[in-house]
């Protein structure tokens, strides 16, 4: 063209795109006028060619107009509208995937089952809310003492981000674990934790490297046994109680950890269910319990000769067994 301005009309018919979509640009503010003719009528510059290409290329990514808006004034550069495109398709796509899921979960099952289950998973459609209200149950739950740092590990390890492509199963699992924190009296235990509580930092710092060396351990397969995992778990909890290391004290600790039993029942299966969330990634704190009274065990058996059978058996000592809190134990 040898224009150097051209008509709305114009641009319609060079273009292919409807003079009614144009004028639809040109008042949301897309395309600059240049000028106007005697008659009042606009006029397009060369800019006016330039922007309609952005706009088609755009459009054919289904970008919103006021997205593109943002853009053609400036306060947007195209990549930072890139990225939160991506991110909208991402959400979209998982939320795709979990619906996907779910109706697997809901497929192939008898219609009580199917009913109960659809109940459930209706729950955690939902996803930035279902973590929020899981997040916010272990908060309230977890001992107010302990340092934010460890509070914080405690929290995202006992209520991990949903997965972005879920099977059935860990899409059930997930739902399944909203409804055991919803039971009433779950992880509720009785249990007086002062003394464990009088220097929480130093405590939950010896607990971590316990916990560490406990982690390793289960992960390498490692059979229970001696060792510096089992030292570092006694260690804390003698420091916390201004106890020695002594075999008579190892003897209380088997005591009163036995007496958890790798925490409630219902606690047992959550690890469980965390475990098909997550693909077995996480630490499962059962196993981790189970590791280190096993471990406890046997050093008391390895340090003081006939003491296995009173360390397996033993319930009594100097002070009453409690309950575990989970990340007090392990």
């Amino acid at each position: 063209m040898t224009h150097r301005t051209w008509s709305i009309g114009e641009l319609a018919a060079a273009t292919g795109i409807a003079v009614k979509t144009l004028r639809y640009y040109s008042d949301s503010g897309l395309l600059p006028v240049t000028e106007r003719s005697s008659g009042g009528h606009r006029r397009y510059g060369p800019e006016a060619w330039e922007r309609i290409g952005l706009i088609r290329r755009l459009r054919e990514l289904d970008t919103p107009i006021a997205a593109i808006a943002r853009v053609a004034s400036g306060e947007q550069a195209i990549g930072d509208l890139v990225q939160a495109e991506l991110a909208t398709v991402q959400e979209q796509l998982t939320q795709l995937r979990w619906r996907e899921a779910t109706l697997g979960a809901l497929d192939g099952c008898a219609d009580g089952e199917r009913l109960r289950r659809l109940e459930i998973l209706a729950r955690v459609q939902r996803l930035p809310k279902a973590r929020r209200s899981l997040t916010d149950h272990w908060y309230r739950e977890l001992p107010s003492e302990m340092p934010k740092r460890r509070l914080d590990l405690m929290i995202a390890m006992l209520s991990p981000e949903p997965s972005h492509a879920p099977s059935p199963a860990s899409a059930l699992a997930y739902a399944e674990i909203h409804v055991l924190v919803s039971t009433p009296g779950f992880t509720r235990w009785t249990g007086d934790h002062a003394e464990e509580m009088r220097d929480a930092p130093a405590f939950y710092g010896e607990i971590d490297e316990a916990a560490a060396l406990t982690a390793a351990a289960v992960r390498q397969g490692l059979r229970p046994g001696p060792g510096a995992a089992v030292n570092a778990f006694v260690s804390a909890h003698a420091r916390a109680r201004r106890e020695s290391d002594t075999p008579a004290f190892r003897r209380f600790l088997h005591a009163l950890v036995s007496r958890s039993s790798g925490f409630d029942p219902r606690l047992r299966r959550y690890w469980g269910l965390l475990d098909t969330v997550t693909g077995g990634l996480s630490l499962n704190m059962t196993a981790a319990h189970a590791w280190l009274t096993e471990g406890l065990r046997l050093s008391i058996a390895e340090t003081e000769p006939g003491a296995e059978d009173s360390a397996r058996g033993s319930t009594d000592g100097t002070r009453p067994p409690r309950m575990a809190r989970p990340g007090s134990a392990a």
